[in-house]
């Protein structure tokens, strides 16, 4: 097929992180109750002195990526493009909801709340959070400086170069010359859209031996490294003659059995959700139904023709597609994976969005306001399919800034283990309790107890929420510590690849070096996290 063949077509918070800072007793609620947790001077002082596990080597450079703000540094002779409005809610809720826009702007209403320590089961000491950027900024000076450009942008790539070893380019390099760039690029995309659906938290007993090297994987890393083996023998495609790709077809004939073979799960390999993550890639194939979006062949790389061809999309020198083009294929186009039992508006099913008690609760309320979008997997999808059309097609994203920082538990556990974030009593009792039923349940013990609760729980809501605000104020703060301004500043997506999401994982290795679980346990179905 080729590339035009198809017919068819961040708020700043400074002002009130100083007067929080200088006020906080203040509050309703009172000081925030020091965690032992917590990231003390201490701990700060002897960063250097930490012993650096996987987590803590350098993130492998995206092979073509440099600087990226916030996906590519876009040249200044393209033109700019207006973004099209999102949906107003009051006409159309579910619309909205479902919109990039609407994550942001319903999150900073929670985030706004959390800077004046008024949330529902968080304490917030803002006085912590110079403490965070301190952490966030000694791990980017540790793996980056002086060149902080190097930085690559958030995105599943990285995840599969774990070790230093760059398996993607192994992969192309393997595929015959006479396969054009197009293809290359489809094929990147089937691997890297199933890969990231898979990236659900795993779970802290879960790992993976790669069949190439012997090597054992774990979390996100493991995730990778077994679903590119997978796709490299061909689990999700069905025709024989080219295992390297994902189809409709492929996808349908999944079964548990078959995904608990390709992820080696046992009973003394135990993963999280993989009934959850095995449904997914099975709706995934009646997705794949959408000829328009991706072919007759039912493929995820072809939406690479429908974006190329989109009314939207300028080619000049080089291609140019808004953001907001590529969302709607994945808000729309993957619509039907969504398990039935999430929020919905009016009938129609928002995805990850969630109704909470710290929303505006007034008789004048609609209800589409008491709802925090998130759309996590969706924006992790976003920033990984972006890297291969950016590399491979030279494609150039405008709009990319609608992103967000993703919520999930490593950004969200910075927050805790460095102090931000107290978890309050009553909501401490009752996760310790379900993470207690959930032990009996399993008829697992645990070296390491953490609060525990479902994805839907109103703390768990209120948690990830207030953690897309505070990625906002973090990159603020970080750039400012590293004095980095204009083009040199940090992009939201580097600072999540080079700080953020690495810094809560070594903050847990810290804090629980027996797990390296989150200081919050989610009882996943395998579709959120």
């Amino acid at each position: 097929m080729g590339l035009f063949s198809r017919k068819e077509k961040p708020s700043s918070f400074d002002h009130i992180h100083n007067h929080n800072h200088h006020n906080n007793n203040d509050t309703n609620n009172g000081p925030s109750r020091k965690t032992s947790s917590a990231l003390t001077t201490t701990d700060l002082r002897s960063l250097d002195s930490v012993a650096s596990s996987n987590s803590s080597l350098k993130s492998p450079l995206t092979p073509g990526f440099a600087k990226m703000s916030p996906l590519a540094m876009v040249p200044p002779t393209l033109p700019r493009i207006a973004m099209p409005k999102p949906p107003d809610p009051n006409v159309d809720p579910a619309g909205y909801l479902r919109s990039i826009t609407a994550v942001r702007e319903r999150c900073q209403v929670v985030s706004e709340k959390a800077t004046q320590n008024q949330l529902n089961h968080f304490d917030v000491d803002m006085g912590k959070f110079q403490d965070t950027t301190k952490f966030v900024v000694s791990i980017i000076k540790r793996d980056f400086a002086p060149d902080y450009s190097t930085i690559p942008a958030h995105g599943r790539w990285q995840h599969f170069c774990v070790g230093g070893r760059d398996r993607v380019a192994n992969l192309l390099a393997c595929w015959p010359n006479e396969i054009d760039a197009s293809e290359r690029c489809r094929r990147l995309l089937d691997l890297f859209l199933v890969s990231v659906l898979l990236d659900a938290g795993a779970g802290v007993s879960w790992s993976y031996k790669s069949k190439e090297n012997g090597r054992v994987y774990k979390r996100s890393e493991g995730l990778a490294i077994a679903s590119l083996e997978m796709f490299k023998a061909g689990t999700f495609s069905s025709n024989p003659s080219q295992p390297h790709q994902v189809d409709a077809q492929g996808l349908r004939r999944l079964t548990v059995a078959i995904m608990g073979e390709g992820l080696q799960v046992s009973e003394r390999n135990p993963i999280t959700g993989l009934e959850g993550r095995t449904g997914l890639l099975v709706q995934l194939s009646e997705a794949m139904n959408n000829k328009t979006l991706f072919g007759s062949d039912g493929r995820p790389g072809n939406m690479l023709d429908y974006l190329m061809s989109h009314p939207t999309t300028q080619a000049s020198s080089i291609p140019i597609v808004t953001l907001p083009t590529l969302w709607s294929v994945l808000m729309d186009g993957l619509s039907p994976i969504w398990p039935s039992s999430r929020t919905q508006i009016d009938g129609t099913s928002i995805g990850d969005a969630w109704p909470l008690s710290t929303m505006p609760s007034l008789p004048t309320t609609q209800p589409w306001e008491t709802i925090v979008p998130f759309h996590k997997l969706t924006q992790w999808l976003c920033y990984s399919l972006m890297q291969p059309m950016n590399k491979i097609m030279q494609i150039h994203f405008v709009g990319a800034e609608l992103m967000t920082g993703l919520p999930e538990y490593r950004n969200g556990g910075l927050f805790i283990d460095t102090g931000v974030l107290t978890l309050k009593r009553s909501a401490t009792e009752r996760g310790l309790k379900a993470f207690h039923e959930n032990s009996l349940r399993e008829g697992k013990k645990s070296l390491e107890v953490v609060p525990m609760f479902k994805p839907d729980d109103d703390v768990i809501v209120e948690w990830r929420a207030v953690t897309v605000g505070f990625l906002d104020l973090l990159l603020d703060e970080v750039n400012s510590t590293l004095n980095l301004r204009g083009v040199d500043r940090l992009s939201l997506p580097q600072m999540l690849e080079a700080g953020s999401w690495k810094g809560g994982r070594e903050m847990a290795e810290i804090s629980r070096p027996n797990t390296q679980c989150p200081p919050i346990a989610i009882l996943s179905d395998g579709t959120v996290f």
